[in-house]
Order: C-alpha cells, then sequence, then structure tokens
C-alpha cells in the first residue's frame, strides 16, 4: 500500500485549506477507499457502498456519498444499479473511463486523479465512484439536496410585475436570470471563495454590453479577497466596495430576477453567491436607493409621483428632528407667534430640554422598530403599533414627552420607513444633524447636509460617479431620475453603458 496514499496528516494548513499530505490515488481500490476514509474521519454523514458486477465479481467499485446531499434515486438507479448489471464492465484496461461510456447513466461525469478535486466534489452533492485497477476517481453528477420553492420575496413585495424571487442555490437562481435573458451574449463565470466554506460564486453579465474595464476592476477586487468563510453577500459586497466607511451603498442588492435582467440590460454585472438570496449588482447609483422594483411596471405618472414621494420622505426623514430642536431652541422668533405659544405651553413641565426629549423618542422608535422586525411577523406588527401608541399617550400624560415632539418622531418614522434601501444611512445622517442642531442650529443642520451632499459627490462605485445620475443636466440623462419616463422616451442606458447607450435603433 502506498505510504503516500494514507500515511501522510490531513489538516487545514496556514491559509484555512485542507492539505492532503500529498495524497494521489493508486490502482489499488482499497488504498482509495482508505484515503477518503481518512479525510472524512468522525464524519458519519458519508456513506460508503461496495458494489461488485454481477457477471465479473472481479469488477469491484466503491462509491461514496453524503446523505442529505446527493440523490438516493439517482444514485440507485443510475450508479449502484448499472454498476451491478451491465455486461460491459470489466472488459477494457481503463475501469474508469469504462465506467464513464459505456456503464454510468448520469448526465455528467467527470475523471479526476486530483484528491482535492474528488473531494470538492464529494462536498458539493456529488458521488465519487472508484473502481479497482484505476488510478482515478469518477465525479458522479446526483445532487439531490432539499432546496427553497421559489416564491415571491417578502423584502421586495410587487404591486405588478413577476412574483419569482432568488432562492438560496445558486443554480436555480442562475436559470431564473437565464428564463429573463434568452441570449447566448449572457455569460457566466464561476468563482470560489473562502478558504474553509469554499463558497461558489458566479459573475453574470451581458458581454456585449458590459465594459471590459468594469469587468476587470471587479475581478480585480475579488482576486484580493482573503477570507475563511463566506455565507452571504454582504461578505463580499463590504470587502470589494469603493468606500469601505460610507453608511451609503455602492453596491446594490436585490432577490428579484427581474430587477437583476433590468440591470444586466443596462450594462451592469451582477454577483450571484451560494447560499443567500441577496444578489449583488454593481454600478449602484444613489437614485437607485428611491427606485422601487414595480416602478416600470406602473403608469408612469403614477410610479414618478411614488418616486417623488420617495425622495421628499428621505429629504424630511433626516431634517425633522433636527430643523424642530433649531427652531425650538434657537430660532423661536422664525416660528409663528400662535404655534410658538402652542408649543411653549406643551412643553410646560416637561423635565427634559427639547433636544434630549427628541433623542430618548427617536432611540425608543428605534427600539421599537428593532423588536417589531426581529419578532415573528404576528407579534411583530402588533408590538410595533400598540407599543408606539400607549408608550407615546403615556408619555404625554406622565408629561414626559410633549404632544408636539409625538407628533414630530411620528412623522419621521413613517417617512424613514418609506426606504428600505437607505434605512442605516438616513438613521445616521438624522442623529448627525439633530446633534449638530442641538449645539448650533439651523447653522449646525446646514453643515451637516452641506457635508453629506459633499460626501455624495465624492463617491463612486466602480469608476461611476454616485450621483452622475442626480446631477445629469441632458435630457436622456434626466429620463429615470426623480421622475420615471415613459419607456419611448428612454432610447439609452444610464451614463456607465458606453459601448451600446442606444436601447433601440
Amino acid at each position: 500500500m502506498d505510504s503516500n496514499n494514507i500515511k501522510k496528516p490531513i489538516r487545514p494548513d496556514e491559509t484555512g485549506a485542507m492539505d492532503y499530505g500529498g495524497a494521489v490515488l493508486t490502482s489499488s481500490l482499497e488504498a482509495n477507499v482508505a484515503l477518503i476514509k481518512r479525510i472524512f474521519k468522525n464524519d458519519g454523514t458519508v456513506v460508503e457502498r461496495r458494489v461488485e458486477n454481477r457477471l465479473r465479481p472481479k469488477a469491484r467499485c466503491c462509491i461514496f456519498f453524503i446523505d442529505g446531499m446527493a440523490s438516493n434515486q439517482i444514485v440507485d438507479e443510475y450508479i449502484v444499479k448499472p454498476i451491478i448489471e451491465t455486461a460491459a464492465l470489466g472488459l477494457s484496461d481503463d475501469p474508469a473511463e469504462e465506467l464513464s461510456r459505456d456503464v454510468l447513466a448520469a448526465n455528467d461525469i467527470r475523471r479526476e486523479a486530483c484528491v482535492a478535486e474528488l473531494v470538492k466534489g464529494l462536498i458539493a452533492g456529488d458521488t465519487l465512484v472508484f473502481a479497482e485497477g484505476s488510478g482515478m476517481g469518477l465525479i458522479v453528477s446526483s445532487k439531490g439536496f432539499p432546496t427553497r420553492a421559489v416564491s415571491e420575496p417578502d423584502s421586495e413585495k410587487a404591486l405588478r410585475g413577476p412574483r419569482e424571487g432568488f432562492t438560496e442555490a445558486i443554480l436555480v437562481n442562475l436559470s431564473l436570470v437565464r428564463r429573463k435573458l434568452h441570449t447566448p451574449d449572457l455569460k457566466m463565470k464561476f468563482r470560489s471563495f473562502g478558504t474553509r466554506s469554499d463558497t461558489r460564486a458566479c459573475i453574470v453579465y451581458l458581454e456585449s454590453l458590459t465594459d471590459p474595464a468594469l469587468l476587470a476592476e471587479l475581478e480585480r477586487r475579488l482576486d484580493l479577497i482573503d477570507i475563511d468563510g463566506v455565507l452571504d453577500s454582504n461578505y463580499i459586497a463590504e470587502l470589494i466596495k469603493d468606500d469601505k466607511h460610507s453608511p451609503f451603498k455602492t453596491i446594490g442588492t436585490t432577490e428579484r430576477p427581474d430587477v437583476v435582467a433590468g440591470r444586466l440590460l443596462e450594462g451592469r454585472i451582477a454577483l450571484l453567491v451560494d447560499g443567500t438570496p441577496m444578489v449583488l449588482t454593481l454600478p449602484y447609483l444613489f437614485i437607485e436607493n428611491f427606485q422601487a422594483d414595480d416602478d416600470y411596471y406602473l403608469n408612469f405618472y403614477f410610479a414618478s409621483m411614488g418616486r417623488m414621494l420617495r425622495i421628499l420622505g428621505f429629504l424630511l426623514s433626516v431634517s425633522i428632528p433636527a430643523v424642530y430642536v433649531a427652531f425650538t431652541t434657537f430660532h423661536r422668533e422664525m416660528i409663528p407667534t400662535n404655534l410658538a405659544l402652542s408649543v411653549m405651553q406643551a412643553h410646560q413641565g416637561i423635565p427634559f430640554p427639547t433636544f434630549l426629549e427628541c433623542f430618548i423618542m427617536l432611540i425608543i422608535f428605534e427600539i421599537i422598530r428593532e423588536t417589531g422586525i426581529r419578532m415573528p411577523s404576528n407579534i411583530g406588527q402588533a408590538l410595533s403599533i400598540v407599543g408606539a401608541l400607549v408608550i407615546g399617550q403615556a408619555a404625554v400624560q406622565a408629561k414626559l414627552i410633549s404632544a408636539p415632539m409625538v407628533i414630530v418622531v411620528a412623522i419621521t418614522a413613517i417617512t424613514g420607513l418609506i426606504n428600505p434601501k437607505v434605512k442605516g444611512a438616513t438613521i445616521l445622517v438624522r442623529f448627525l444633524s439633530l446633534f449638530a442642531a442641538a449645539i448650533l442650529g439651523l447653522f449646525g443642520f446646514a453643515f451637516v447636509m452641506a457635508a453629506l451632499v459633499i460626501h455624495l459627490f465624492s463617491l463612486e462605485s466602480f469608476g461611476t460617479v454616485y450621483m452622475s445620475q442626480v446631477s445629469a443636466v441632458r435630457p436622456q440623462e434626466m429620463k429615470d431620475n426623480a421622475v420615471r419616463a415613459p419607456w419611448y422616451f428612454m432610447k439609452t442606458r444610464p451614463v456607465f453603458e458606453r459601448r451600446d447607450p442606444v436601447r433601440k435603433n
């Protein structure tokens, strides 16, 4: 028995990848079986099955598969049964070639001598087949692990349009994209991330539309990733985004195949990661935070109105608390007399200054919102509504919070919930502007807004200016900004698409 085959230790190396001690396959079936068993020692899910041909008992084989990852029907019907019953086995000097060519009935069979590739295939749900007298193993496609059915994503409900959503299986997700774009121009490049998780990912793009420089930049950033495990696409997004400290997203995420298809038709790139329904799209522009998925399935008047309301909601959500605190603390002369008297009367007997009052209410709202998200859906909604009403009413009656402050926080909360794509950045900017207004009044609020505008215009997403569509002045570049123009007006693609900028001739 070859000492290289079984005696060297198998353990993670310095990078976390498995080191098989230079082990190689031999022509001895028992040596190869011992090697696989040693690699998967103490793993009770790996199933070993010895198989002999009924007509030629010397034609011995051994198969390995992982219970729950491989389909038992495929293993029984297309691997075990042909090996037992076929009369063509044992006639060739190359048993592995004979099995793959004349015996096994699977749709994908690979001959492999590399131990690492064999192990990778077994872990992925395929079946390994070893034959006596062959120094190679076969990786037979037999994946059959359960996956979640295709359904509408909860986070991206649509009024109209397709109801399909991505699942956790990358091959299912790729098929959903291909069903939207029936063209050989659609390209898919597989990669793996994570020295321990070895998570598969796929770069998807339309070759005739995607800028080669954009694709090269993405691959360069992906090559720099050094991490032991990737469990979600956000792992990769945080590692390849342009400004890693910015609260604003420069890489889009979606669970809907139609959104990915639309982005690809604009010359963008999608990155799908196995094990998560969240798909990355890039470049990603600021205006996309206010574009709903079904804007393009509704009448453009209604879609434009909804988009302008979302933009207004963002501005109100980050500014109302700060402006209220600035007016009531520093600039009372700017408030109409009757309104100022009403606010001052409501604030009598309140033990906290206006800033602290507002800060406490905003924190309480964030706690209620987070609790509602984490709780089961049927309990979370009731908790959010009842909690807000009870706490607000009780706080006003107990003279802990003034009634105008409850109104201010309620409007802030409602307008903040209208834009879930920019939720994190909205909360951060809201608190920064509140602190600045509490110190310098409207001047502090103006400084924060100016810093926000400067920051947004300084951001890029893979070489594209983050605010490029917002700052556009040409009519064709403004067709899909604050308003959504009719399709017969949108004749060109976004500003970053240079290879084929015209949608239709």
